[in-house]
This record gives C-alpha cells, sequence and structure tokens, in this order.
C-alpha cells in the first residue's frame, strides 16, 4: 500500500476516534451535570426542612455541590461561537447564507429545505388530518361532573345589616399594628377586671369561652399581672403538645421575653423552661407526671387546664388531682377552660364553682351539606379544596380536616400535583400539612402570614379543632371523621379506629372559618346525617380507652381505692380490674395491690407501661442501647417503610436486606437502627433505602430523650451487641408474654395464650409472614379485614416460663405443645389487689 495513502488512513481513524470521544464526554457531561442538578434541588429542599438539625459535616457538603453545579452551569454558559466565514459545502445552495452566522449547523436550512418543508405543510393543510396529541399538551381542566355539589344551610345565611356590621369591625381590625393593639382588641381582654376579680374571690373558676377569645393567651398573663407568680409559677395545660408550643411562643412575644425565659413549655420529649419561667404551658400528661413528685402541685400558685371539654384522659384525671389541691391548698387556684360544651358538668363537679362566659369574636358562617353521601371523603375533600381555591375570591385561606398523617400526605401529593399541571393558570397555592408528630418548624410554617395573591392550604388532624388558631382562615372542609381511641378489655385489644365525629366537634371546626371574617364550612356529609347520625358529644376518652396506664398513674399519685375514686365520669369496673391484672403480671403492683419499685420507676417513663418494663429489664440482661434503638424505631414504624407504585420491587428488596428471620421485626427495626447510626445519620441513606427519613430523624430525637430518663431512673448503660439475639429477645419476651401466642395447626393462624385465646394473624408487613414460628410474642393487636399481630418476635416457649413463672408453668406449656385445647384464662390478681 502506498504509504501516503496508509498515513491518510491512519489519520482518519484517529479523527474518528477522537469525534467518537468527544461525543461520549459530551453526552457524559450533560447526564453528569443532570445528576448533579437533581442532587442540589433534593439537598436545597432537605436543608429548608431540617434546618440546625442539619450536621456540619452535611452542611459543607451541600454547600460544595450547590457550588460545584454553580460553576459548571457557569462554564457552560459561555457563548463559544465567534463571527466569522466558513467555506461553504456542495451541499449549500447560497454562498452568502453561511456568511456571519451565528446558528449552529443543524439549524441551518437551505433554500430547496425550506421549499420542502413548505410543501410539506401544505399536503397537511389540505388532507386536515389531526396530529396525534401528547397528554403533556392537553391543558388540565377539571370535569364538572366530579365536583362535589353543596347546599347551604338556610339557617346559617348572613343577615345584611349584620354583614355591614361585621364588615366595619374587620376594617378596624386590619388598623391595628402593635401586640399591645392586638391584644386589647380580643374579645377577653375588656374582662380582663371581672376576670380578675373573679379569680380573686373564688379558689375554682370554670371560664367559657367561644372560639377566637383569646382566653388561652390572655388569662394567663392577666395572672401574672395581677402579681400570682410572686408565690409559685402559673402552668397552663394543653391536651396537644403542638397547641402547648405554638400558644407558648405567641405568650412569649406578646410578654416580650424570649421563649425559655419567663414563659416557656413543657412537653414530652422537649422542655423549653429554666429558672426563670413563671408562665409555663405543658401538655396534661407532663404535669401529671410532676405530680407523681409533687402531689400538691406546690410549685404552682394557679393552674389553667385549657380545652377541658376534649375530655381527653390527661385532662380528665388532672381535674380529679386538682380537686384534691384545691382542698389541701385553700391559696391555691385553678381555672377550668372550655368551649361550651360540659361547662355545667365541670362546675357541678367543683361543688358548683362559678362560672364565667367569655363571648368569642365569630364572624358569620355559611354552612353548606353535600346534596348526597360521598363515598370517600379524602378524594371528595380534595376535591373541594380545589374548586375553592380556583372558584373564591383572595384573601381567604383553606382548613381542611382529615384523620391522620398518612391521608394528610397522599392530600398533599395530590394537590401539589395538581397545581404543578394547572401551572400559571390558578394562583398560588401553599399547602401546609400539620399533625402532632410534624417537625416544629414545619408546623410554624402554618402560622406563617399568607404572602399576597396567594392562598394557604392547611390539611389538619383535629389538633387545629380547638386547640390552635389559624389567622386567615375562611373556608373550612369538615370530612366528618377523626381517629379515635377504642379499647375491648375483654381481648385487651388496643387500637385507633376513624370514628364520625360528634355535632359538637363539627361545630367547633365550622367556627375555624369564623375568626377574622365571614366564613365558610363546607361539610362532606350530608344535613340528615348531621342530625340523626352523628351523637350529640364526643364520648370521654376514659371510658373507651385502654386504662394500664391511667391505673399505674394514680397508684403512683397514692390513690389505692381506685373503684371508689371519684372520676368526672367513672369507667367500667371491668376495666379498671383488667388493667390490675396487667399491672401485677409485669410486676408493678404487689399481691396487695401496693405500688412495687418497679412500678414507681416504670411511672417515671412517659411510655406505654410493657415498653417502660423492657427497658428497665434491659439492665437485667446487659442490652439497654439495644432497646432503646428498638423501642424508638418502634414508635414510627407504623409510616416508617416508602412502597412508591413505580419501584414496589426495589423497595421490597431493600426492606428484605433489614429483615432477620431468627429475630423477627424487632431485630429488624434494629438493624434499621445501626445502619441509619452508621451512615452518619444521612438523609440521603434513608432515601436510597426506601425509609422515611423524618420518622427516623423522630426515632433520632426520642432516642437522645429516652437515653436521659434512662439516667434519672438509674438504668445503667449497657450493650450486649446487635448479634446476641437472645439476651435482647429475652428482655422484650419479659415486658410481651402477656402477648404470647402459638402457631395453630392450620400453619396460618395463631391462638393467643391469654386475652381469651382469640385467634390473630401475623400482619402482612412482617419479616415473618412468609416464615412462621411456632412461638411469637406481639407488640399490638391491628383490626381490619382480620385480626392482625403487628411487630412479632420468635421466641422459645421456655422464655415465658423464665420470664413469668407467676403465669407459666412447664406444665401448662407442655400442654400447649401437645396440640390440646387451650386453657381459659384465670385471673392472676389475688382479691386484695383490687381494692
Amino acid at each position: 500500500m502506498d504509504p501516503k495513502r496508509r498515513k491518510t488512513g491512519d489519520q482518519d481513524v484517529s479523527a474518528l476516534r477522537l469525534a467518537s470521544r468527544q461525543k461520549y464526554l459530551a453526552e457524559r457531561e450533560a447526564q453528569q451535570l443532570a445528576i448533579l442538578r437533581r442532587q442540589v434541588a433534593d439537598e436545597a429542599e432537605e436543608e429548608e426542612r431540617l434546618g440546625s438539625r442539619l450536621s456540619e459535616r452535611e452542611r459543607k457538603e451541600f454547600a460544595k455541590n450547590k457550588e460545584t453545579l454553580r460553576l459548571a452551569e457557569a462554564r457552560n454558559a459561555i457563548d463559544e461561537h465567534r463571527d466569522g466565514f466558513m467555506i461553504p459545502d456542495a451541499d449549500f445552495s447560497n454562498k452568502a447564507e453561511v456568511l456571519n452566522r451565528r446558528d449552529e449547523a443543524s439549524h441551518f436550512k437551505s433554500e430547496y429545505q425550506q421549499w420542502e418543508e413548505d410543501q410539506m405543510n401544505k399536503i397537511k393543510s389540505q388532507t386536515k388530518k389531526a396530529e396525534r396529541v401528547q397528554e403533556d399538551d392537553y391543558e388540565f381542566v377539571f370535569d364538572t361532573s366530579n365536583q362535589i355539589q353543596f347546599q347551604q344551610d338556610i339557617s346559617s345565611r348572613i343577615d345584611p345589616a349584620k354583614q355591614a356590621l361585621q364588615t366595619q369591625l374587620d376594617s378596624a381590625e386590619k388598623r391595628a399594628k402593635t401586640i399591645d393593639e392586638v391584644r386589647k382588641s380580643l374579645p377577653v381582654y375588656k374582662y380582663r377586671e371581672e376576670i380578675l376579680d373573679a379569680v380573686s374571690k373564688y379558689q375554682t373558676l370554670v371560664v367559657v369561652g367561644d372560639t377566637g377569645s383569646g382566653k388561652t393567651t390572655q388569662i394567663p398573663q392577666f395572672a401574672a399581672e395581677a402579681g400570682y407568680t410572686k408565690t409559685g409559677s402559673i402552668a397552663i395545660t394543653q391536651p396537644r403538645r403542638v397547641a402547648a408550643m405554638s400558644v407558648a411562643k405567641r405568650v412569649a412575644e406578646e410578654y416580650g421575653c424570649k421563649l425559655g425565659h419567663e414563659v416557656g413549655y413543657s412537653v414530652r420529649f422537649d422542655d423549653k423552661t429554666s429558672d426563670k419561667t413563671i408562665v409555663k404551658f405543658a401538655t396534661d400528661g407532663v404535669l401529671l407526671r410532676e405530680a407523681m413528685t409533687d402531689p400538691l402541685l406546690s410549685n404552682y400558685s394557679v393552674v389553667m387546664i385549657d380545652e377541658a371539654h376534649e375530655r381527653s384522659i390527661a385532662s380528665d384525671l388532672l381535674l380529679c388531682l386538682c380537686r384534691e389541691v384545691c382542698r389541701a391548698r385553700p391559696e391555691f387556684k385553678l381555672l377550668v377552660l372550655s368551649a361550651t360544651i360540659n361547662a355545667s358538668k365541670f362546675s357541678k363537679y367543683f361543688d358548683d364553682a362559678p362560672t364565667f362566659y367569655v363571648e368569642g369574636r365569630t364572624f358569620p358562617i355559611n354552612i353548606l351539606y353535600t346534596s348526597a353521601p360521598e363515598a370517600n371523603y379524602l378524594s371528595a375533600g380534595i376535591t373541594s379544596a380545589l374548586q375553592i381555591h380556583l372558584a373564591a375570591e383572595l384573601p381567604g385561606d383553606i382548613l381542611m380536616f382529615l384523620t391522620g398523617e398518612e391521608e394528610i400526605q397522599a392530600a398533599v401529593e395530590n394537590i401539589e400535583t395538581t397545581m404543578k399541571k394547572l401551572g400559571g393558570r390558578a394562583k398560588e397555592l401553599i399547602v401546609c400539612p400539620l399533625y402532632s408528630a410534624l417537625p416544629p418548624d414545619a408546623q410554624a410554617k402554618v402560622f406563617e402570614p399568607t404572602p399576597p395573591n396567594a392562598r394557604k392550604l392547611v390539611i389538619s388532624t383535629d389538633i387545629a379543632e380547638t386547640s390552635l388558631t389559624i389567622d386567615g382562615i375562611r373556608h373550612v372542609i369538615d370530612s366528618g371523621y377523626s381517629k379515635q381511641s377504642n379499647y375491648i378489655s375483654s381481648n385487651g385489644i388496643s387500637s385507633l379506629i376513624v370514628s364520625p365525629i360528634s355535632r359538637a366537634s363539627a361545630n367547633q371546626r365550622a367556627g375555624r372559618a369564623g375568626r377574622t371574617s365571614e366564613g365558610y364550612c363546607y361539610r362532606l356529609y350530608t344535613k340528615h346525617a348531621f342530625y340523626n347520625e352523628l351523637s350529640e358529644t364526643t364520648e370521654p376518652e376514659l371510658l373507651r380507652a385502654n386504662l394500664d396506664g391511667v391505673v399505674l398513674t394514680l397508684k403512683a399519685l397514692g390513690i389505692d381505692n381506685l373503684l371508689e375514686f371519684e372520676f368526672l365520669d367513672p369507667p367500667s369496673s371491668t376495666s379498671l380490674i383488667k388493667s390490675l391484672e396487667n399491672l401485677y403480671a409485669l410486676g408493678a403492683l404487689d399481691s396487695t395491690g401496693k405500688l412495687t419499685r418497679l412500678g414507681r420507676r416504670m411511672a417515671e417513663l412517659p411510655l406505654d407501661i410493657k415498653l417502660s418494663k423492657a427497658i428497665l429489664a434491659s439492665e437485667k440482661y446487659g442490652c439497654r442501647e439495644e432497646i432503646l434503638s428498638i423501642v424508638s424505631v418502634l414508635g414510627e414504624s407504623a409510616s416508617l417503610f416508602l412502597r412508591p407504585k413505580d419501584k414496589r420491587v426495589a423497595a421490597d428488596a431493600a426492606r428484605a436486606r433489614f429483615s432477620s428471620k431468627e429475630g423477627g421485626d424487632f431485630m429488624t427495626f434494629l438493624n434499621i437502627w445501626d445502619q441509619f447510626e452508621d451512615s452518619g445519620f444521612d438523609s440521603r441513606w434513608a432515601t436510597e433505602n426506601f425509609l422515611q427519613w423524618r420518622c427516623l430523624n423522630r426515632a433520632r430525637d426520642v432516642r437522645d430523650q429516652l437515653t436521659k430518663l434512662c439516667d434519672r431512673v438509674e438504668v445503667p448503660s449497657s450493650s450486649c451487641g446487635s448479634t446476641n439475639h437472645i439476651a435482647i429477645r429475652k428482655c422484650i419476651t419479659s415486658a410481651y408474654f402477656i402477648n404470647a401466642a402459638r402457631l395453630a395447626r392450620d400453619g396460618l393462624s395463631y391462638r393467643a395464650i391469654s386475652n381469651s385465646g382469640m385467634t390473630i394473624f401475623i400482619h402482612p408487613s412482617s419479616s415473618l409472614i412468609e416464615n412462621r414460628p411456632k412461638w411469637i410474642v406481639y407488640f399490638e393487636i391491628v383490626e381490619s379485614s382480620k385480626t392482625y399481630a403487628r411487630a412479632v418476635l420468635p421466641i422459645s416457649p421456655e422464655w415465658l416460663v423464665e420470664v413469668a413463672p407467676h403465669m407459666h408453668t412447664e406444665s401448662s406449656i407442655g400442654k400447649l405443645g401437645d396440640d390440646k385445647k387451650m386453657p381459659k384464662e384465670k385471673s392472676i390478681v389475688p382479691a386484695t389487689a383490687r381494692r
């Protein structure tokens, strides 16, 4: 071959290789840039949600990635084109077309190409053939047939004269600019002197105020300004932690101090108080635990029990306790703050205590019902929210009531997806979830002012029903449901059930719409259902919940004769006796019904009694650190795992990597915690393994607080290592032996050893669903299409005899192992312990 030709061929091959390499590098650069862009967006969202809880290492890593992206995009933005001349190819029909061009060659069209394109367009226009339209090319519109039809309640129509008056009042209120003016504009402020006179004259006072009256934020300040903090602090209790934290923040602003100084709060696993604190907002449970060490509440001169009408277990117990404190301390002052519900009942319970009525600042409210029952209140609520946003004038925020975190997150995702499809054709809609487990910084977004030309949609559980006041709400969507605790003492099943609300709760929800202006309440049920299917009031929680914790608390307070204790509404003797039996079985009570040292330590832990027993038993088995990790993750396990529709196989595979057939679900939770800790608590690790980052972050906070509590109840730190399954499983069995069950003959179901020998099934989400052990203990029962045991641990039957010899013997366990009939459960508490 001619050397010159061979040389030319080699050059051509080299040129092709170079071109191929350059093309590959360009494509790879674009791919890497897209990946980096998505990563920076995820990190920005994570930084906004977590804020100060990010570690310094994570902050530096986020900043580094952001700067790298900026530099890469800046380099790509440099204009590499230059004005100049090109030597035309033979393909070009006109040399003038290629002179001084800035367009890329791929965009250039010759005259012939342009003519050919014009001819094709003419052909298309003549045939008028419809082009195929992609889904993304359509405009998103609502199907009017799916809109929710509402009927206005005639009795709620607004009198024009009253409407004009309310408009004037609304305009006057908007002129108030300072905090002092806002305080004075609240309805309760004009009763300041009368309230203080009544507090001075009477030891117990029932204060009844409508929504928005200001009683929660102002009366504590009235008492502080009147000098009641000279002999002690002022405590204000709330049934929910979200309310206690948000109200404390507001009062601190009005009081002119930093949160945690003169005004603070104390809730489960979070305390923002100091030696300077004179006004403390707390949950009912926190004040109850304080009473265990100080039954007379000697640190407080005034106690205010807010939202008493909700009749939570803790608030009812506080009312009982404070009545005894009033009898022992004549200088003690008690204020019961309530809505109009049950006001006379509270007054009668406190020996006909006087009732002080404060009128609320409620504007006219239009009540609208659906014309027909809705089959799916979640879908109807989402549709209604979008209808209101697109049709109603601004300003005017929306508050929608749903039952729990899962429903709220589903609604948020659905609405945000729809708003993205609408794009610029709709005003901005800021969607804010609100539930008790939400981080404080996310909760704070609910109370931020809505930007101009936008609307805020708050999707909340019933915590926004009475405990919180959110300014700007004009539209309320009421699903008509809430989650309520339910307990069956005969089989020990305790669960949260989605149940219809009462008429009193429905009216409270409607009242949130008339807080600052004329409002609208859209009830996702018919008017007939409201008057004929909803009960008048909500049944007190004390009558429908597991009383194990209640009995332990009362015993810790020194109350022994439970059957004759003066409850506001006494629970059934059957429920009380069942709880006494459970506490005796766990070793919290002795044979005479007295509190043991173990029971005293269990009462100091703000947990379910079985979880408290497991933590205390870890001292014996040398596995405190492992048990704390399991307990922390267990509390978040119901919503911990992600399983996207388009990634179910990958999600199931990720979950299987954590599973432990030998240790069951409890050891699975320990594996998750250990790997989460090894990752440096990295949010990206959680995402890669299909785990909810916010759940793991909450578990981390809970574990830190439990560690501090263990030091207080003198449980020393110990670790047996994650591989020592026997010690960990025995420790858990010592707390959950009451929940033991044995595999039935069908190989699918289980028979409970206690709890009347009921039939149960392993929950489908369990790691043991495909490999059922012969003996198990379970964390809880979940009622669905079947009775499921959730969070299951395989055990050896001999362990039951070892950890609970007062309940199980070798002979009884041996009989069960021979597939004989389950023996009938007998009472295990001596009669003397039931007094």
